[in-house]
């Protein structure tokens, strides 16, 4: 990893490329990042206002937009801040190695979220037109199934962690149905998935693991087509090559697991740590989207959101920002913008205007997949387990952050124990 270069005369406020005494900046990755990100985000929002300089893994300099109304211009203009890693300045120059594990996440692929207009317009229909279909063919069916499947491993025990026992796992074995994997392949998948999002020295070892089980994949699917995503894929009239297909394969078994799973703990933490909702679910008086809403506002399943590159020299937020400059997109932090949610304790029943699923031309396509994944796992949970509750004070559950979420350890539940499935 290379340095860049500092002029000492140049003090614009936080200029990522200019800006001296780089190691200043605040980081978004290591030890001190993994406990609080939340107080660094009110931290920089102090110091910085709406945009902050920070840096990501290797010390790559970034800006950080923490505002929500400057989030929103972000995600809406695709013309002034394009998806496309190409115009990264800092990796034309060569200050990123093609190794760094940024490059899982902001590196250029074909597909639809590396590119905008209409390249992206062509990959998306392909993504979503499959998608809608998966929507509509039984999808609470197999979560029902996945579901019972987990709870059947440790019901008669009479406690669990409901990270690592169900919710780490759950969305993967259901996109394994989706996908025409084989459900052995789920567990494995599941942590290669987040390692990449976690980053670090594995990153790219799991990543080439993901794509090798994907190509495999593909090819089985054009001899042995189905009713699943990659037949959809592969006889799309958007006519996809062989690296749009294996890299949109990549993009949505990624994204959909680990935020999935991220979220699923989270709302099962609100639901735990929250007697009035858990009764209120138990009786049928409350929905489960109230609590999914509530935790897209204050713990969105992906706090930092990769990247965009400004296609000009602009202002963001009374900040200058250079043409090439990387911007990553402060999705927990905006979301808890004062500017627009004063006072947080304040409900946000109905009110579905938060970051937590992006914006504009790039908005996530597998909303609607991802919340009926969610809703029929906490029913069929609080139906299998009665009287489930904490089994640990909610004051010492704790979470680890890495530059792009902030996922909860574990979740100890006790319940009455259920007579093993015969």
């Amino acid at each position: 990893m290379t340095d860049h270069p500092v002029n000492d005369a140049d003090t614009t406020r936080g200029c990522p490329v200019t800006h001296a005494g780089g190691d200043d900046l605040t980081r978004l990755y290591g030890p001190d990042a993994a406990i609080d990100p939340q107080g660094i985000y009110e931290r920089l929002r102090k110091e910085h206002g709406a945009v902050a300089p920070v840096l990501l893994e290797g010390d790559v300099r970034a800006w950080l937009v923490l505002g929500y109304r400057e989030s929103r211009r972000v995600l809406d203009n695709p013309l002034q801040f394009s998806r496309d890693s190409r115009i990264w300045r800092d990796w034309n120059d060569g200050g990123v190695e093609e190794t760094s594990p940024l490059i899982q996440m902001l590196g250029w692929r074909p597909d639809c979220v590396s590119q905008d207009g209409e390249p992206h317009r062509r990959l998306r229909r392909a993504v979503t037109d499959n998608l809608d279909t998966l929507a509509g063919r039984g999808i609470r069916r197999h979560v029902t199934r996945f579901a019972n499947k987990q709870i059947d491993a440790f019901a008669d025990k009479g406690r669990a962690d409901l990270v690592g026992e169900y919710a780490e796992y759950l969305p993967m074995l259901v996109l394994t149905r989706l996908f025409g994997l084989p459900a052995a392949e789920g567990r494995s998948l599941a942590f290669s998935c987040a390692q990449v999002i976690k980053g670090g020295p594995d990153a790219l070892a799991h990543n080439d693991r993901i794509m090798e089980i994907l190509g495999e994949l593909a090819e089985r699917k054009r001899v042995e087509p189905g009713p699943d995503f990659t037949t959809g894929l592969l006889r799309h009239d958007a006519g996809l090559d062989e690296g749009e297909i294996l890299s949109h394969l990549r993009l949505v078994l990624i994204t959909a697991h680990t935020t999935t799973s991220n979220l699923l703990a989270r709302v099962l933490e609100l639901i735990l740590t929250d007697a009035s909702r858990l009764t209120g679910l138990v009786s049928g008086q409350r929905h489960v989207s109230e609590v999914i809403e509530d935790v897209m506002w204050n713990s969105p399943p992906l706090a930092v959101l990769p990247g965009r590159f400004a296609t000009a020299d602009l202002e963001l937020g009374g900040t200058q920002i250079k043409e090439g400059d990387l911007l990553v997109l402060g999705l927990a932090a905006g979301n808890l913008d004062p500017d627009i949610r004063p006072d947080a304790g304040v409900s946000v029943h109905g009110n579905q205007s938060h970051l937590a699923f992006s914006g504009g031309p790039h908005e996530c396509p597998g909303q609607n997949i991802g919340q009926a994944i969610i809703e029929t796992a906490v029913d069929v949970l609080l139906h299998r387990l009665p009287g489930l509750r904490l089994s640990a004070p909610a004051g010492r559950l704790t979470s680890t952050a890495s530059t792009w979420e902030a996922r909860l350890d574990a979740l100890p539940v006790e319940f009455a124990a259920q007579s093993a499935p015969a």
